[in-house]
């Protein structure tokens, strides 16, 4: 066939069987498997490696034979394809670079079918569900072979180098909030952090403060770095306007009235600056899938590379699951907050997604939330390394001598203490802040 492109390599897997028909102890090392070879008897003679291996048995001529059957002979190459294998290699030692290129050549025969299945499903009404498979499939390419041994000995070295330079209290991504910070050590990269609440208790808010006080910006505390903020709800224009009020303390009334005095219009322009350069980026297209979040997430991580990196997801009930779970939103909703874990760790950000309470808080004495108070909370709860409740006593009660107090409660976080931070909120202004310092801080 004209034009045909061939996907294998018959003379690296010629050179790594024979490798090993040379010297056997080449298998313990080996982390390739039948299927990636591309000729069926080279698949079933590495077969049969293993399975010596496995047995304690020799790998040689004769005990190859024995193991496959002389019946079966034939449909390896016969005797004589086993012969000219061990005399292809000429040397052991390129063992890891045929290992190496016969794994591409796999994932190249691998994206050739995914891009015809895409081929013969692009007929299909269900666009979205055909792009998320393929995505689905190319991805998952990555963790089916990979070279990590899982030796330990870097890692080692790394922390001791770690350990020489202390990096006092805030080892990871600053909040901004000094008891926060002391308790978490800052926002961890390849972290998946659940911050949830009931409605209108300041999740957003609060998310956006982070945002604002770890972007590189005077305001900060000196450590910036990139942000992303996936607003499923709220508009980009809207988000913008509150960050505007909290960064320069304008007041949120005169941003949503246009009713801005000279002094805050001034203010305004300061901010405006700041969050221009800022490291930045806010996607509000509602219905957004986990794809299209990781795609964009993806570039940013190339745009913004060096910068420590953190995503906000406003809120994970929102994302769009996959069509394949329909029905069954605990499903659905346990994919998403795996594929979250999953992008925190590949990509190494801090992953940030808000998430609603269900309404049996509302039915209790006690209205501080528990873990079964998130909703579909079983996956969630397992794949976070941090949960966040935030509760206000005068959401509940008019009364409460807490006006305008906001608990932080750290109910899980794997690699540190759980506890409650309390922070002072000023309406005005949407914005956080420590309780020992005022408006300005």
């Amino acid at each position: 066939m004209t034009g045909a492109v061939f996907y294998y390599n018959d003379e690296a897997e010629q050179q790594y069987l024979g490798a090993i028909l040379q010297e056997p102890d080449l298998i313990k090392y080996s982390q390739l498997k039948p299927i990636h070879f591309y000729r069926q008897q080279n698949q079933s003679i590495f077969k049969a490696f293993q399975d010596l291996d496995k047995n304690g048995d020799p790998i040689d001529l004769v005990s190859v034979i024995e193991h496959v059957g002389r019946e079966n002979l034939k449909g390896i190459g016969g005797r004589k394809y086993l012969t000219e294998l061990m005399n292809a290699s000429i040397t052991t030692a390129k063992q890891a670079f045929y290992e190496n290129l016969i794994i591409d050549y796999w994932k190249k025969r691998e994206i050739a079918k995914v891009g015809a299945s895409l081929k013969e499903s692009s007929s299909s009404d269900d666009t979205s569900q055909t792009i998320q498979e393929g995505i689905s499939s190319l991805m998952s390419l990555e963790d089916a072979t990979g070279t990590d041994d899982g030796s330990i000995n870097n890692d080692l070295v790394e922390i001791y180098q770690e350990l020489e330079t202390p990096k006092g209290d805030v080892t990871g991504m600053p909040s901004g909030f000094t008891e926060l910070d002391r308790m978490t050590s800052g926002f961890q990269r390849q972290e998946f952090i659940i911050v949830a609440a009931r409605p209108s208790v300041g999740k957003t808010a609060f998310c956006l403060n982070v945002a604002s006080n770890f972007m590189e910006n005077p305001l900060n505390l000196g450590k910036g770095g990139a942000v992303g903020i996936f607003s499923l709800e709220m508009s980009r224009k809207q988000l913008i306007k509150r960050m505007q009020s909290s960064i320069g303390n304008i007041n949120a009334q005169s941003i949503r009235t246009s009713n801005l005095n000279a002094d805050e219009w001034g203010i305004l322009s300061k901010v405006n600056g700041v969050l221009d350069s800022a490291a930045l980026r806010i996607f509000d297209k509602p219905g957004m899938t986990i794809n299209d979040i990781w795609a964009k997430a993806r570039k940013m991580k190339r745009e913004f590379e060096g910068k420590d990196m953190m995503i906000i997801i406003d809120y994970l009930q929102l994302i769009v699951g996959n069509p394949v779970h329909r029905g069954n939103r605990q499903a659905e909703i346990g994919e998403i907050s795996r594929m979250l874990k999953q992008m925190a760790r590949e990509l190494d950000i801090a992953v940030i997604a808000l998430s609603q309470l269900s309404r049996s808080v509302e039915q209790r004495q006690e209205k501080r939330p528990m873990m079964s108070d998130i909703r579909e909370s079983g996956q969630i709860e397992q794949d976070a390394d941090v949960i966040a409740f935030l509760y206000r006593d005068d959401y509940y009660d008019k009364e409460t001598e807490n006006k305008n107090i906001i608990e932080i409660i750290i109910a899980k976080q794997r690699n540190g203490p759980v506890g409650t931070v309390s922070l002072a909120f000023v309406k005005e202004y949407n914005k956080f802040v420590n309780l020992d310092h005022g408006p300005s801080s």
